[in-house]
């Protein structure tokens, strides 16, 4: 993990539950003597997450429907961690505008990366239950200053209808859709449950997740070729575009297509997190003269 990320030892369920004492109920004592929860049980993993929230970050609120993805704030955390090291090497310290695409129901990268850092946010999502509840959560948390949610009318595009020639944007965040369709997901939960020893004849996921979240037509690799052709008709609205990318293997094809894109500078940032390996792919089409003027805002 990034050695700003404050999850980097084990969770302390003593504080957590002071906070949080909601998750009291799914915290029990292992054979190896530790508090911990059953990581198989989407309700626990939601409770914990809630209380990291709350304890770690002062998010007050932060409901909405078990159905929906709930995402592991120590990953998601380190995500904005890396985003911030890689403003901070481009020399983009002030008034730091992130655009984050499919902020989803739970909003939480704007939520950890205001909290973190102060920076502020466009949010988008294609679906508008989520965007209802993201708006609620960021009402609730008094960020409407902070973070703005637009609705993407077209469940097949990325930044166009959300983003204008006008906007400038510090840097896109993304954590795409990993599968091709429900079939793909649900054998995706299966392999994980049975790896925990926690298969049984009704699968859910521990983290729970829609179609709408966990899906696009092609997979992750379609995805994220969407994104990055996009990202192409908007070269000088952000400065760094990243994503998240789970398989290794589309950062091949991804580096080819950036380079007929036309992006000037591609970089490559891996994520551990414990057994958990991931990578951040970031791109920008800017000139060194343009990202110069940019520093200075000219």
């Amino acid at each position: 993990m990034n050695k700003k990320n404050k999850h980097k030892a084990d969770y302390d369920f003593v504080k957590l539950i002071e906070v949080y004492s909601e998750l009291q109920p799914y915290v029990f004592v292992n054979k190896y003597e530790k508090q911990t929860i059953d990581f198989a049980d989407a309700k626990a993993v939601k409770a914990l997450n809630t209380a990291l929230l709350k304890t770690y970050y002062n998010i007050d609120f932060w409901q909405f429907p078990d159905t929906n993805l709930c995402p592991p704030i120590p990953g998601r955390v380190d995500y904005i961690h890396l985003v911030s090291d890689l403003l901070s090497a481009s020399k983009l310290k002030k008034e730091i505008c992130v655009l984050d695409i499919g902020t989803g129901a739970s909003c939480i990268y704007p939520l950890l990366g205001n909290a973190e850092y102060n920076w502020q946010f466009v949010a988008t999502d294609s679906n508008k239950k989520s965007i209802a509840y993201a708006e609620k959560i960021i009402i609730k948390n008094k960020l409407k200053k902070a973070i703005q949610l637009k609705h993407q009318p077209n469940m097949e595009s990325v930044f166009k209808g959300v983003i204008s020639l006008k906007d400038k944007f510090s840097v896109s965040i993304c954590n795409p859709p990993f599968f091709k369709d429900e079939s793909e997901a649900f054998e995706a939960t299966t392999r994980k449950l049975k790896g925990l020893g926690k298969l049984t004849d009704f699968v859910t996921r521990n983290f729970a997740g829609q179609a709408h979240e966990l899906c696009f037509k092609g997979g992750e690799k379609a995805f994220l070729h969407t994104y990055l052709y996009e990202s192409s008709l908007f070269k000088t609205q952000c400065f760094w575009y990243t994503s998240l990318v789970s398989n290794k293997d589309n950062i091949k094809s991804m580096k080819k297509s950036l380079v007929k894109l036309g992006a000037t500078t591609t970089k490559v940032i891996e994520m551990n997190q414990g057994n958990k390996r991931s990578r951040v792919l970031a791109w920008t089409f800017l000139t060194t003269k343009e990202q110069q003027d940019w520093i200075n805002n000219k």
